[in-house]
Order: structure tokens, then sequence, then C-alpha cells
């Protein structure tokens, strides 16, 4: 599954190719490229492929329209679901004259948070930095992420700071917050603060308890801070997703009310957790055209 993330043939820049440069180097019939978002990734514990953090560039299908989106697949923070949540995604924006770059981020017991949220950060500064070698609008910058993806993404947008530890460069001066969010089905519920199933963040990944604090948990419960200036929000679930509650999607759109943000919530009456685009269940097709036509009436879609 991880290696679905770097289509075939694409080439992975080196180190300083890929810290100082925007332009792709991959196969040139596929369009496609895989750049790393570090010269060397802060603490990192290896040099495989689940170390180095990487945007995998997938162009628009004709001319840029100026807008770029950053995906992040799913996984429980354990994997990444390439196809489902990053491939499909990247075309289905590519399509639609949108630059798109899938993110590889660390995870699992190995890279707890706050590294992939480091990575995530960084990634939207890697976009913004280059923003004009892909033809994008520094301030078009969104991100789309599901299930972990989507409580990244959740963490993202509502994040105050930069991690620590990352490069001191003209990429970590850039603005690591999105200009709008879009969260699948996001895994709010991974860090309820009574940690009681499976699918808890810290059991799954076995986290010690040291470290696993109530003031931990609360870090990464975006619910806890949303302000004003959270990025605008579109919001997908299903009503009987059995893996990760609506209600936790729900209580976060009533907060970005709450703050006044534009936000947008869609549920759907069935549709086990894991849907992706909807493409396997023609009854939830209908929610990537209502989020193009939330994105068209944001700007960030021309009419």
């Amino acid at each position: 599954m991880k290696a679905h993330l770097i289509a075939a043939g694409a080439l992975l820049f080196s180190a300083a190719a890929a810290a100082q440069s925007a332009t792709p180097v991959g196969d040139p019939m596929l369009h496609l490229s895989t750049v790393q978002l570090y010269a060397t990734p802060p603490g990192a514990k290896g040099t495989g492929i689940e170390d180095i953090p990487t945007l995998t560039v997938f162009p628009p299908f004709g001319e840029p329209n100026g807008t770029a989106v950053i995906v992040a697949p799913g996984g429980a923070y354990r994997g990444l679901a390439g196809d489902l949540e990053g491939r499909e995604v990247a075309d289905w924006f590519a399509t639609r004259g949108v630059t798109v770059f899938v993110l590889r981020y660390r995870l699992g017991e190995t890279y707890p948070l706050p590294i992939p949220l480091m990575d995530a950060q960084r990634a939207v500064q890697y976009v913004r930095a280059h923003a004009a070698s892909y033809k994008v609008e520094p301030r078009k910058i969104g991100f789309i992420g599901f299930s972990a993806g989507g409580h990244l993404g959740g963490v993202l947008e509502t994040e105050t700071g930069t991690v620590r530890g990352g490069p001191e460069d003209a990429i970590a001066k850039q603005s690591p917050r999105p200009d709008f969010v879009i969260l699948g089905y996001p895994a709010f519920s991974m860090f309820d603060l009574a940690q009681k199933d499976d699918l808890s963040y810290c059991p799954s990944l076995h986290i010690p308890a040291a470290t696993c604090t109530q003031a931990y948990l609360k870090r990464y419960t975006p619910a806890l801070h949303i302000t004003a200036a959270t990025p605008p929000t579109f919001i997908y679930h299903t009503a009987d997703d059995a893996t990760i509650p609506v209600e936790d999607s729900v209580n976060y759109f009533l907060a970005l009310k709450r703050a006044g943000v534009p936000a947008e919530l869609h549920v759907f009456e069935k549709g086990v957790h894991g849907t992706g685009l909807g493409g396997r269940q023609p009854s939830l097709r209908l929610w990537p055209a209502l989020l193009e036509q939330w994105l068209i009436a944001g700007g960030f879609l021309p009419h």
C-alpha cells in the first residue's frame, strides 16, 4: 500500500534538489514526479521510504487554474491508503485544473505526533515557496485528508505555530497554514480523552502513558483549538460509519460555525468507513460534486 503513493516511473529528487528547486524530475510520459520535503528529515530514524516524507506531484490536465491541493491519505496513522485516498483523489482534482501534491507523511509508533504535523506543515510551506514554479497562487493552497489524514488536516488548520525542530531555510519562512481544508470522515475519535478502543491513537501505536497525557490528547483534539482564523472547511461523513463516529464531525462543524469560520458539512445516511470519493457506493458519488460547488463558491475553482 505504501508503494502506491509513488507512481511508477517517478524519480525521487536528490535531497539537495528537493530542498532548493520545484522543477519536477520524473517520467515525461506520465508527467509525474516526487520531491523530498527535507534535505535531511528532522528526527529521521532510518533511510527507508517510510523515513522520508515526500510529495508526489500530479500536474493538472490542461492549463493550471492556480489552485493547489495537498492530499493526505488515511490509514489509522499506521499506513497510507495511497490508491483510494491518494491517487484517485489526485486525478479528480487534476481533471479540474488543480495542481495536486500527494503527501507521504511519517507515522506509526516510530513517528508519533507532532512528526506527522511537522511534515504536513512543511508540505504547505514547500508548495507556497514554489508556487510560481507550479503556476499556483500562494493564497489558493488547500489540504484534503481522509480518516487519520482528516484528523491531521484538522490539527493542521487549527495549529497556531510551527512544530519546532525543522530546518531554518527559505521554505520554513512560508506560512504553514492552508487556505482551505477538506475533511473526509476525519478520525477525531482517535484522540478521545477516554481512549477506550483499539483505534485510539496511543494504545494502537503503543505510545507510553508518560507521553500520552491528557494534555497530549487535548493538544491534538482540533475542535478545542478552532478560532476565527481557522480556514474555510468542508466536511464529509456517513451516518452509519461504525469505525469513526459521525458525531465528532458534527461537533467540529458546530465549533467552526460558532467561531464564524465558513464551513459546510454533508452527512450521508449509508456508507462504511473509508469510502474515498464514493465511487464504489453509487449513493455517495454526489459528495465530490457538492465539494466542487463549494470550491467554486469560495473562489478556489473557476466558475
